[in-house]
């Protein structure tokens, strides 16, 4: 399990848990008179999707819709794609082929 996300908000911390498969643990953590949530789980496509995280949402749009792109569109599949590159590094996934 890695940390995923942080919550300044209980309730949406929990919230944002039950959307998860596999393993999770969400932990509070205290500094001073503030306490953040952090959640804990599985690094998967799939469970930053479920938690609507890295833009995966408008990922899915564009390339519903990839046969009619315009230049707008392809420099944000590139931004897109560039910081799952990046997360992926990070989280030791793969981005999936047909997203590139």
């Amino acid at each position: 399990m890695k940390l995923l996300n942080t919550y300044d908000d209980r309730d949406e911390a929990e919230s944002a848990a039950e959307k998860l498969s596999g393993n999770k643990r969400l932990a509070s953590e205290r500094d001073a008179t503030v306490v953040i949530y952090n959640l804990f789980g599985l690094p998967s496509w799939g469970n930053f999707h479920r938690l609507d995280m890295y833009n995966l949402g408008e990922l899915k749009c564009l390339l519903a819709r990839r046969s009619s792109w315009q230049p707008a569109d392809q420099a944000r599949h590139t931004e897109i794609i560039a910081t799952l590159q990046t997360v992926a590094k990070n989280y030791g996934v793969v981005v999936p082929g047909h997203w590139l």
